[in-house]
This record gives structure tokens, C-alpha cells and sequence, in this order.
């Protein structure tokens, strides 16, 4: 047995011996008793025990029982003459280590096994150098893919997340064979993992980490289990602040573990395992600057191996001008002893002349008597991709992707640092929340391909108006925001809004088209009117929507009595909530009478709300909060609900066939599926067919009609419930929507009705609005009738029915029904 490393090596390999002792690898020779019988520094340094208490002992009294069970098998198998390599988690006595390593068996002259060096090295600290991902959109998801990364996109609100194939792919799946699912994923990792993934996740929702970041392990179609690296960062936020979109990547680094597994018997072994690696190896001569590299290196940078001379002047004459000093410092310090190691990223030129980045780890294996280095040892690693992929990544998630103007995210940071600015230096700053004004007019009419060209020019043309020092940022949709720091001059802002204001007016040329716009303008002042970041987006966002009030076009400063102003709508919302909850909202009727007749047939449900201090709050009021607010489904929900309860006692004292309209707001159709599941349920558990009920919807929802809301439309149909257009003739190309949808009934807007009489244009078109309705099958409903010539000319004009003060204003259930005892007392 080896009492020494020459014994081991060979006297002839006293310098080796040497060389393997400096190594940053931990290097060991255990005989076929289990009995250490060398150790170089760095196991020494792993266990701190000196080399008379590990020599000669067995491995169970040195690294305990636990570690011992995890390592004996694959000293066995070392012993019965294989080579060994493995990589785990051992159990020390001083705590855990994650471990890759090497067991090479050592003969005797007649082919015994007499024992087998273990190199080991630490690759806990790996798990934690890896760099921070994000990923965006198809482009980045093609550039990660081409990096060899799976692609995620999720959105948790739903739990829909898109794998891309790449994705897939790693784990064994084909494209079909997993469904776009975050439990998909979830149920696939492995438990031990699951909490600190789930933690790791939510630590970035709530803020606490800029990215998310976490390893586990996967479980494949074949059952193997997987290491990945996986990347993430919140790109959408919904009001409250809560994640609606995530993205990131999958890399898959269980060949980058096994590859950073440096194991030798010997120098040479040493090289040959981290050139198996993919990784280049260099050696360097630090006195004279002299290198020997690896193949693998060489052709990192596109050159032939042979002839490759990598001297210190070659590599500052590849290495590029901005990335000198970062190297040379780190250089410095790892041989001046301030580092453990050398360990630093730069870009050095190909052969090609191009630029690659390179990840260059090493560290001093040899001084000399005075403790002066000598020698380093060390790797490259090309990481080109994946800084191609961080600046991508970066890109995507502080760019805004259609203008190239920094995002919401980039905006918020900028406008952050020119606060502490402004502060320091003692001037003011400008925030401008700038909205074009009819750019979804645009999209409806000539398509969101122009829109996108529109918002373009839109914000270039915001660009030319303000300093390179000044921020202008699209926030999204067609809102973008412009941060103006460092103000000497009181009336730079107002100056600056005329010139954005001036640009916007004039006509922009797309596309064969003259668009006209204009923009509305709210600005807001630090620290006068706010000393926070999100106080002045909120007051800047007030001044924008007076100013639009005041008719677009123009700009307005921020005031308090707009923050009062916002503070009202606010306890409104407080009230209206309250309201709801305690039923405090009420349903009243409007007759809709049939022109031949002149009998009531039909009636408009309506919300009414009496405010215990206010009064009657009016529909106009509360009617934007609750769909702003969300509140609207649940009004929606009392309306129906009141109306079949009051049309089925109508039908059956009344009228069979008798109908009750209730409004839906484009809000409602945004809504869930089963939320009119349960509606048309609801019916069918009062005995009520689905034609007791019709559904007035508006133009501007069919003008936006999404699978969603088509599907919807067509679900009341198959149920039998009416469809009617409110408000006809006042949206946007309303004659091309009512061929391509199921509507029953046109509801002729009162702006039509005010000033009907003989020989009047109103009369006209409301003829021409009639008669095409009928050509179409349709059946009309005028709307605010409020005189009996307007009912007459209506009734000549073939109009079908009428609703107004001239029968009646809206009521409460028990007066409408009066109008109808009377009615059938009438006709009997």
C-alpha cells in the first residue's frame, strides 16, 4: 500500500506530487481497506483536520456514517476495477456538500486492484453563480430557443402556461403530449424541490428579488429526473398589482453539472477530464506570461489548435477595449491573494473578427519560495449565447417592443432617479401623461396594423420634442408618459406640452391615409404637487382626463380639486359597494308600447340607486364606476334576476308573451361563460322560456367582437333569448354588423327622435333606419318619445314600438303594474 504520493505516483513524479497538492481540486487515495493514504491541501482544508488524523484511518471515522453509506458502493466499484464518476449531496459532519466526483482504481504489477484516487470537487457554489433570464414574445423566444433553452409564457390568473417545443422537447415530450398548463409542470417536479421553487416564485411576485431564479429537478417521460435552471420575470401587473404574465426559460443543466466535474489521477488526466467538458483549458506561466491552451479553447475562438499561441500579449491584443481593466483587476487580485479565485467575463475576438464572450475561471496552483505565484490553472467557457440572450431578455423587459421607447418598467426607474435628482440638486421636475385623443377610432376603422405604424410615429414625434436627457415612455395602449427633470425654467413644461400637443395635430401620412389626431396633456409638478413616484403618475393621469373633459387637444396642470375630485369617485365606489351588499339598489320599468296598439308589451329594466345622504345618484354616475370597478356583474346579476322574477308574474296575470330588455355593458361580455350558463338555468327553473327576456347590447361591443363575445351572442340565440342593438345610429359602421350578427330588434337612439317632424332630416333617416330594418327582418323600438306628433310620425313611418315619457318615465314594479291592471281593465 502507498504511505506517500510517490508512493501513488512514482518517485520520478515527486514534481506532480506537488502540483496535485495546490490543485483547487480535493484529491485523496483510499486502499482496498478503506484507509486514507493521501490527501492533498484541499481536503485538509474541506474537513480541517491535519494530515495525521485522516492517514492511515478509515473513511467512516473521517466523514462520518452518513456520508460513508453515500460513498461506499462507488468505492466498491472503484476497487472491482472500474472508473468511477458520480455527483451528490454528502452529508458531512460539518454540514452538506454538493459534490461531483472521479474514482480512478490504481493496479499492482500483477493486476490487483490496490486502492483508487477520488477527485472531488465542491459545485455547491455553482448553483448559485448562475445569471438572471427573462424572456418576451416570439423573437426572444426564438433567440433562446436557438440558444438551446425551453421557453415558458404563463399567465397565473388563469393558469394557462405555454410551453414551447423546445421545452418539451428536454423532458421527452412531443408537442401534444403535455397541455399549456402550469399544474402540468408543477405535478412533474420533483417534491423535494416543490416548496423552495413555490417560494423562490412567490418571492418574486411580491417584489423581494428582481428576477426569478430556482433549480429542480423535472421528472422526464421516461421517468429519469432532470436538472433545469429556470428563469423568470413579471412582465404585466394587473391594478393591484398582482402578476398576470410571467415568462422565462428552462435550461436544462444536468450535462453542465457532469461536465463541470474535474477529475484527474494526473496533470494530464486533469486536462483530458476538462477538455471532455467542452470547457478550454489554459495553463499560464504567470512570471512570463506564457500559455499552454487546450484544443477546446483554441477552437472557442475559431482558430486551429496547433500554431495557437496564447502569451499575455496575444490575449490583451484579442481582448476587447472596454472589457481591459474588469479583467486586468480581477487578474491582479487573484495573484496580489485579495481573491479565492479568478473568476471574470470579457469579450475576445475570433478568428473571424467577431466578438465572443468568454467566462474565464482559474486560480494559482504554485508559488514560489517567497510566496510569489507561479503557476495558475484555470477554464473558459463561451457564453455567447447566453449574453446575447440577457440583452434580449433586458430589452424585452425595459423596452417597449413597437416603438423602442422604454416601458412602464424602465419609466418607473428613470423617472425614480431623476426624483433623487431633482431633490439633490434643488430644481423642479415635470411629469406629462400624455393620451391621443380617437386612436381607437383608428384601430376600428383602419386596423391595428396601422394603429401599430400610427403609435410609431406617434412616439418618435414625442421624442423630437424634449432634451436627450428627458424620458419619454409608452406606457401602453395609447398612453404614453414623458418625465422632463432638472427645470430651470418655470414654463419649460407648459412649453413642452404645446410642442407635443403642436405634433400630434398635425396629420400623420399612413399607408395612402391623412389620419388626423390630436393629444390630451396632464402635467404634473415635484415636488409641488407630489413627493412620491406613484403620487405623481396618479396626479399627472387626474390632470390628463380634465383636460380631456375640457375637449381634448389640449393640456391641463394638475389642481387639488382634482385629487378632491378623484377622492369623491372614490367614496362613491366605497358607497356603491355598500349599496350593493346591502341591497340598496332597486329595478324600476319603462313601458314599451307596440305604435299599432298602443298597448304595452314589452319594458326596459333600469337600475336606480338612492344614496341615503345623496339622494338619487343618476346611471351616468355610478354606471362607469361599477364597470370600471367590476361591480357591474353583480348589478348585472340583480337586474336579470329582478326581471324574471317580475316578467313571469306579468306573463301570467298580464300578457304570455309579455318581454323584459335588460342591459348588458360590454364589461359583462368580458366576463365568464358560465355566468349566462347559469342565466339561461335560471330561466328554465322558472318555467320561463328564453324569449320572456331580451338582451340590449351595444354597437361599440359588436364593433370589438371577439370569439368570446360572438360565442356569447350565440349562446342566448340557441337558448331563445332576443338580442337588441341600443342606441343604434349613434357607433361606428353599424350597418356592416347587423348582417353579420343574430339581432332582433334596432332601438333608434333619442338624438333621432328629439327633433322628428314633417319634412325634417330626423324623420328621414329614421324612415331610411326603419325600412332597412325590416328589409333585414328586423323589429325597431324608437327611444325617448316624448310627444304625441313624434308617436305619430314614428307610427307612419312603420315604426314598431316606442318607449318615453310621452307613455311613461321608468318605475318601480308595483307602479308599473298599475299601468298594466289599467291596461287590462281597458281593453276588457
Amino acid at each position: 500500500m502507498p504511505n506517500s504520493p510517490g508512493d501513488a505516483f512514482g518517485d520520478d513524479l515527486q514534481q506532480l506530487q506537488h502540483l496535485i497538492d495546490a490543485l483547487p481540486v480535493c484529491i485523496s487515495f483510499v486502499d482496498r481497506e478503506y484507509r486514507y493514504q493521501f490527501i492533498n491541501a484541499v481536503y485538509i482544508d474541506w474537513f480541517g483536520l491535519p494530515r495525521s488524523a485522516v492517514l492511515g484511518r478509515h473513511v467512516i471515522d473521517v466523514i462520518g456514517k452518513d456520508a460513508f453509506a453515500h460513498v461506499r458502493s462507488h468505492l466498491d466499484q472503484a476497487f472491482s476495477g472500474h472508473a468511477v464518476s458520480y455527483e451528490t449531496s454528502i452529508p458531512y459532519k460539518h454540514g452538506n456538500k454538493d459534490i461531483a466526483a472521479q474514482l480512478f482504481p490504481v493496479f499492482d504489477k500483477q493486476g490487483e486492484v490496490r486502492g483508487c484516487y477520488a477527485m472531488v470537487v465542491d459545485i455547491s457554489k455553482r448553483k448559485q453563480d448562475e445569471e438572471q433570464l427573462h424572456l418576451n414574445e416570439e423573437r426572444w423566444k426564438l433567440a433562446l430557443e436557438g440558444s438551446g433553452d425551453g421557453v415558458w409564457d404563463w399567465y397565473p390568473q388563469t393558469g394557462v402556461e405555454i410551453l414551447s417545443d423546445r421545452l418539451k422537447e428536454i423532458y421527452g415530450y412531443g408537442k401534444d403530449d403535455i397541455a399549456d398548463l402550469s399544474a402540468e409542470l408543477d405535478r412533474r417536479t420533483h417534491p423535494h424541490d416543490r416548496l423552495q421553487m413555490q417560494r423562490d416564485r412567490q418571492a418574486h411576485f411580491d417584489g423581494q428579488t428582481p428576477i426569478y431564479i430556482n433549480e429542480h429537478r423535472v421528472q422526464c417521460k421516461d421517468g429519469r429526473w432532470k436538472w433545469i435552471l429556470t428563469r423568470g420575470t413579471v412582465i404585466e401587473r394587473d391594478a393591484a398589482g398582482k402578476p398576470t404574465r410571467v415568462i422565462g426559460t428552462h435550461t436544462d443543466i444536468s450535462e453542465r453539472k457532469q461536465a463541470e466535474v474535474a477529475l484527474r489521477e494526473s496533470e494530464e488526466r486533469l486536462r483530458m477530464a476538462l477538455s471532455a467538458t467542452n470547457q478550454g483549458l489554459y495553463d499560464v506561466n504567470v512570471q512570463t506570461g506564457e500559455a499552454i491552451v487546450s484544443a477546446e479553447y483554441a477552437n472557442m475562438l475559431g482558430y486551429a489548435h496547433q500554431g495557437f499561441e496564447e502569451n499575455r500579449n496575444n490575449w490583451e491584443a484579442r481582448l476587447h477595449p472596454g472589457d481591459f481593466a474588469v479583467a486586468e483587476r480581477a487578474y491582479r487580485s487573484h495573484l496580489e491573494g485579495r481573491t479565492k479565485e479568478y473568476r471574470v467575463e470579457f469579450r475576445q475576438r475570433t478568428a473571424t473578427g467577431d466578438w465572443s464572450w468568454i467566462l474565464s475561471v482559474g486560480a494559482v496552483v504554485e508559488w514560489d519560495s517567497d510566496g510569489k505565484p507561479l503557476r495558475m490553472l484555470g477554464t473558459v467557457l463561451d457564453i455567447t449565447e447566453k449574453k446575447k440572450s440577457e440583452a434580449l431578455i433586458w430589452q424585452q423587459a425595459n423596452i417597449d417592443t413597437l416603438t423602442g421607447l422604454p416601458n412602464r418598467r424602465m419609466f418607473y426607474d428613470r423617472l425614480d432617479h431623476d426624483m433623487k435628482l431633482s431633490k439633490r440638486r434643488k430644481l423642479s421636475l415635470a411629469v406629462l401623461f400624455i393620451d391621443l385623443d380617437f386612436f381607437k377610432e383608428v384601430n376600428d376603422t383602419l386596423g391595428h396594423a396601422t394603429g401599430d405604424i400610427l403609435l410609431v410615429e406617434a412616439g418618435q414625434r414625442l421624442r423630437n420634442c424634449v432634451r436627450e436627457s428627458d424620458t419619454v415612455a409608452r406606457l401602453g395602449g395609447d398612453e404614453f408618459t414623458v418625465s422632463l427633470p432638472e427645470m430651470r425654467e418655470q414654463d419649460r413644461a407648459e412649453v413642452v406640452a404645446q410642442n407635443l400637443i403642436r405634433a400630434m395635430s398635425t396629420p400623420f401620412q399612413i399607408a395612402g391615409e391623412e389620419i388626423y389626431l390630436s393629444a390630451s396633456v396632464g402635467i404634473t409638478i415635484y415636488p409641488r404637487d407630489a413627493d412620491n413616484l406613484d403620487d405623481l403618475i396618479k396626479h399627472a393621469d387626474q390632470a390628463m382626463y380634465a383636460a380631456k373633459d375640457q375637449g381634448r387637444n389640449r393640456f391641463s396642470y394638475f389642481t387639488p380639486s382634482l385629487q378632491t375630485a378623484a377622492l369623491a369617485r372614490l367614496r362613491m365606489t366605497n358607497d356603491l359597494r355598500v349599496a350593493i351588499a346591502e341591497q340598496h339598489l332597486q329595478v324600476y320599468f319603462q313601458p314599451i308600447v307596440d305604435l299599432h296598439t298602443g298597448r304595452i308589451q314589452k319594458a326596459e329594466a333600469l337600475v336606480r340607486w338612492r344614496h341615503a345622504q345623496l339622494g338619487f345618484i343618476s346611471p351616468m354616475e355610478f354606471i362607469p364606476i361599477a364597470e370600471t370597478s367590476g361591480m357591474i356583474l353583480a348589478i348585472g346579476d340583480l337586474v336579470f334576476r329582478e326581471s324574471v322574477k317580475w316578467v313571469k308574474q306579468w306573463r301570467r296575470d298580464y300578457h304570455p308573451d309579455f318581454q323584459i330588455s335588460v342591459n348588458q355593458s360590454p364589461m359583462e361580455f368580458q366576463g365568464d361563460q358560465e355566468r349566462y350558463v347559469n342565466w339561461i338555468q335560471h330561466l328554465a327553473n322558472q318555467d320561463l322560456p328564453g324569449q320572456a327576456i331580451i338582451v340590449e347590447i351595444t354597437e361599440g361591443l359588436l364593433l370589438d367582437a371577439s370569439h368570446t363575445i360572438t360565442s356569447k351572442l350565440l349562446q342566448f340565440r340557441d337558448a331563445g333569448i332576443q338580442v337588441a342593438l341600443d342606441d343604434f345610429g349613434t357607433g361606428y359602421s353599424s350597418l356592416s354588423y347587423l348582417k353579420k350578427f343574430d339581432i332582433d330588434y334596432l332601438k333608434i337612439d333619442q338624438s333621432f327622435i328629439r327633433n322628428l317632424a314633417h319634412g325634417s332630416s330626423d324623420i328621414a333617416l329614421s324612415e331610411a333606419i326603419i325600412m332597412m330594418a325590416h328589409k333585414l327582418g328586423l323589429r325597431v323600438v324608437a327611444e325617448g318619445v316624448e310627444t304625441v306628433q313624434q308617436s305619430q310620425l314614428l307610427e307612419q313611418a312603420a315604426c314598431d314600438f316606442a318607449q318615453g315619457y310621452l307613455f311613461a318615465k321608468p318605475l318601480p314594479p308595483e307602479e308599473f303594474e298599475l299601468l298594466l291592471q289599467q291596461q287590462k281593465s281597458s281593453a276588457s
